[in-house]
């Protein structure tokens, strides 16, 4: 096997390596413009890879369909994209896992009914506050004496009362991109990955792709894998708390044992130069699920025009019907 070419995008900065393959264009940016390259020593060589899953017949489809279901909002010139210039990319990433503690204080709210003498004719809504205060949980008010102005009215009231406590558990599969090309919030989006199809790296696994290299050090990601991983714990914590509602909730977390493993994850990547003062339209695919992401530039006043058209045609229906 010939030794990958080792190239910069001149536009976006990515550090590309086409094993196998040829390409006159950035898949990130859609730029012609490349610088030839070293590798550098201090960047971390990938240790495992998760390989494609779909051919690249199959995401041209899913693409084509997903910029045909947005053609009638987008600027026009979209429709000149060439869906052929999508490109199998290896991007490059760190899979964090951590053990975290985790201490949280919150206010869990619990529903409760109750029987109150309201105006005869007031809105829903204008009784007495729907909230117990705190220092005598569970004590009702006492009701008035009805009057000859007043009904009874069942209202649903909120009783709160103080919980903390301790969670511990292991964080795994937090996925945050080292690539110069693809924001982490970007990668974000294609998520989940399926790590059970995670294979040891070798060159013949990436053979025919476009493999970016590492342009972050696993440094310089740290602070952002623990920041997901809080937000993974949290998540989990926000889905099992008791009660029907809760506030004021406090959450503390450290990690402890904590890996970053370089990984390479698969991307079809479609970058669409339509307008020469505006960045490229980055189409991004899922190389296991096939999911679809991206920001197409609307058109707002093709947006506005829809939306006054859908609201005159309510409004006529609403009268006809009346």
């Amino acid at each position: 096997m010939s030794a990958p070419a080792q190239l910069a995008c001149g536009q976006c900065g990515a550090a590309l390596a086409f094993v196998g393959v040829r390409t006159a264009t950035c898949p990130y940016c859609g730029s012609s413009s490349f610088l030839p390259r070293t590798p550098a020593d201090e960047r971390p060589d990938p240790r495992f890879a998760v390989a494609f899953a779909s051919d690249a017949k199959v995401a041209r489809q899913e693409v084509m369909r997903w910029l045909g279901a947005r053609r009638l909002f987008t600027d026009r010139t979209l429709r000149t994209a060439q869906v052929e210039d999508l490109r199998g990319v290896y991007v490059p990433a760190y899979l964090y896992s951590a053990v975290a503690r985790t201490t949280y204080t919150v206010q869990i709210g619990e529903r409760y009914t109750e029987t109150v003498d309201v105006p005869i004719g007031s809105r829903p809504g204008t009784e007495p506050s729907d909230v117990m205060p705190l220092p005598w949980p569970g004590k009702r008010r006492r009701k008035p004496k009805p009057g000859p102005a007043t009904e009874q009215r069942v209202v649903t009231r909120t009783e709160y009362r103080a919980l903390r406590g301790r969670h511990f558990t292991y964080v795994t599969d937090v996925l945050v991109s080292a690539s110069g090309g693809l924001a982490r919030h970007e990668l974000a989006r294609l998520q989940p990955y399926d790590y059970r199809q995670l294979r040891r790296f070798s060159p013949a696994l990436v053979a025919g792709f476009v493999q970016e290299d590492y342009s972050l050090a696993a440094s310089a990601v740290e602070q952002a894998s623990r920041a997901a991983a809080a937000e993974q714990v949290a998540s989990k914590l926000r889905r099992f708390l008791p009660g029907d509602s809760y506030s004021d909730l406090e959450i503390r977390t450290q990690t402890q044992w904590e890996s970053l493993d370089p990984v390479l994850v698969p991307v079809w990547i479609l970058g669409v130069r339509y307008r020469a003062d505006r960045p490229p339209l980055r189409v991004l695919v899922n190389g296991q699920t096939n999911v679809v992401v991206g920001r197409p530039p609307l058109v707002w006043w093709k947006v506005l025009v829809a939306l006054g058209l859908v609201a005159g045609l309510a409004l006529l229906t609403w009268r006809v019907l009346s």
